[in-house]
């Protein structure tokens, strides 16, 4: 385990490397990517079947955002665009306060008592913090690349070529986390400083196919949490992660035609499906991961990256 740990540094860095590389020469390497302009109106059915592609896929290792390109564009929708994407997140939020209204009326409630109080050592106040703190990384990486490189991002970084990049190399992370990860602490023994680590974690979210949940419950287990507890810390720290991109995308329809009903009804459809499906996947996930490991997340992300790769390849996906 000594060896191990001493050579997962290197493995890490070079795994990030290589991922910066394939960020900045898609634009290079993706010479069939598309712009912005394919983005196409989805109707009532398309719409369901993206919310449960989101609703499945959300709180599972396994890259929403992957899923929410790859699938209508394989099934020959085109692609749904972030604005439509980062709405229907906004069902997956409504899911997750659902599912964990209790704990988090719990957090919430020990925190501010624990502050009245003075009492900075409180185990709420500790997660309460963390997860506060720990979502400034990405809200600040975010604007920065919607200010900033919004064109590069939709145009380049959305592509199918580096959706496939980033799911086979988070499932050699998350391979590493299962082999090198001690698994000892549950949620009790949770600090802020575990909600700041899972918050950088959280950034590799940015690169589509990377995965919010798949990042922070792989940060979660290389810090020694147990399964369940990182996967449950990763939804909660996922609420405002979540939610500021829909608030985000809802300001775009609007400004385009969200008024029009041909758009409003399918996003409504999109939404519901996408809360039904998000609430039943994050049930299964934590009664899976009570006796289960996340290695088979892991293959199916490697396979589902090298089958991107082998269709574009092949002429029979294109690389938008």
């Amino acid at each position: 385990m000594g060896l191990s740990k001493r050579i997962f540094f290197p493995i890490l860095t070079a795994l990030s490397a290589i991922l910066s590389v394939a960020i900045f020469s898609l634009p290079v390497l993706g010479s069939e990517t598309t712009t912005a302009d394919t983005v196409t109106q989805m109707n009532v059915w398309q719409a369901i079947v993206l919310g449960f592609v989101q609703g499945a896929t959300e709180f599972i290792p396994i890259s929403s955002t992957a899923h929410l390109k790859a699938v209508p564009v394989l099934l020959g929708w085109g692609d749904p665009g972030v604005a439509f994407s980062a709405m229907i997140q906004l069902g997956s939020i409504g899911a997750v306060l659902w599912y964990f209204w209790g704990l988090l009326t719990e957090v919430i409630g020990g925190a501010l008592a624990a502050l009245k109080r003075s009492d900075y050592q409180d185990n709420n106040f500790k997660i309460a913090v963390g997860i506060a703190v720990g979502t400034l990384p990405i809200v600040f990486f975010g604007l920065l690349i919607k200010v900033f490189f919004e064109d590069f991002y939709e145009n380049s970084v959305r592509s199918m070529t580096m959706i496939a990049f980033a799911s086979i190399l988070m499932s050699v992370l998350m391979g590493m986390a299962e082999k090198l990860g001690s698994r000892k602490r549950n949620f009790d023994k949770l600090s802020t400083r575990d909600g700041i680590l899972m918050g950088f974690g959280q950034l590799l979210a940015i690169v589509p196919g990377a995965s919010r949940s798949g990042s922070t419950i792989t940060t979660g287990l290389f810090m020694g949490l147990e399964r369940e507890t990182a996967a449950k810390f990763s939804f909660l720290l996922g609420i405002p992660a979540i939610t500021l991109p829909g608030i985000v995308g809802l300001k775009d329809l609007v400004e385009t035609d969200l008024g029009n009903i041909n758009s409003l009804i399918p996003l409504i459809a999109g939404l519901i499906s996408s809360a039904i499906f998000s609430y039943l996947a994050i049930a299964w996930l934590l009664s899976f991961l009570k006796t289960r490991s996340n290695w088979i997340f892991v293959w199916y992300r490697l396979i589902f990256g090298i089958a991107i790769l082998g269709l574009i390849s092949a002429g029979i996906l294109q690389n938008i």
